[in-house]
């Protein structure tokens, strides 16, 4: 069961809004949701567990419960990781909206494992499998799946998403690589979110044991992750979320200042929104 101690004003704040646009709000960890002009809601990775305390610790709130949303159009999921394939966080969403759940093959697998047909009210028809190259529509809003460079993942992928009002770039927990490079010269992308922290000795899943752990970019490979992907905008995150793994996103000023890209460095806050 998933416990918000911000009570359901986030989710209420995106049902009511009313776009210009494309309105994009920070869920902490990875996760964000997308609203658009049409009323059409996306969500990316949305987690609201608390880890895998000692190994795991999450630092942030948990900023909303999943039975408080009241609309979804579809889920994607960018790789098999719990935290952005999670039963607890993202089934409920399912359950409640009627949403589709959208991802790559290992992370449909995941929903298989965990039986979440038979854990929540939800049924095979609402999951896509997709994979590099697919592109879908999901109200005004053009999908592009695409390759990512994610040494810790089995089956990672990226998201291009293309509206009226401009193009946003999902890379999941990808680092810098061919994949992205390919990206940048294939879309004109106006904000693109890279997952940015710290190493650090974090307990090995199996042994607990302190064991040397680097899951994210770190200050000077989301740069170059941005100048591949010619990002006008540069969110970072993930920076927030682990115990150990934490990071300062205003450091990065210094490290992307001198490049032609990103243009803008964009930080912003769990519960934070954000505009195309």
């Amino acid at each position: 069961m998933v416990h918000s101690d911000w009570g359901d004003w986030l989710p209420a704040a995106v049902a009511d809004a009313d776009p210009d646009g494309l309105a994009i709000w920070y869920l902490g960890c990875n996760g964000f949701v997308l609203k658009a002009d049409d009323g059409t809601t996306l969500f990316i990775d949305p987690y609201l567990g608390t880890g895998d305390p000692p190994r795991t610790v999450r630092m942030i709130p948990i900023p909303f419960e999943p039975t408080d949303v009241r609309e979804a159009d579809a889920v994607l999921a960018t790789h098999e990781h719990s935290d952005h394939v999670h039963g607890p966080s993202q089934a409920p969403i399912l359950a409640g909206t009627g949403a589709d759940y959208v991802g790559p093959d290992d992370s449909l697998a995941v929903v298989e494992t965990e039986g979440w047909t038979d854990e929540w009210a939800v049924d095979d028809a609402q999951f896509r499998e997709v994979s590099e190259g697919d592109t879908f529509e999901v109200g005004s809003l053009r999908v592009h799946v695409e390759p990512a460079n994610d040494p810790d993942a089995t089956h990672p992928v990226s998201y291009v998403f293309e509206h009226d009002a401009g193009t946003f770039f999902h890379g999941g927990d990808a680092r810098p690589g061919e994949p992205f490079a390919a990206v940048g010269e294939t879309y004109d992308i106006d904000l693109g979110v890279l997952a940015f922290g710290s190493d650090g000795q974090i307990p090995d899943k199996q042994t607990r044991e302190p064991k040397y752990t680097k899951w994210y970019s770190d200050e000077n490979e989301i740069s170059e992750a941005a100048r591949q992907l010619q990002l006008d905008r540069l969110l970072p995150t993930h920076w927030d979320m682990w115990k150990g793994l934490t990071a300062d996103p205003t450091a990065l000023h210094d490290h992307v200042r001198s490049h032609e890209y990103p243009r803008r460095l964009e930080i912003v806050e769990i519960g934070d929104r954000t505009d195309l």
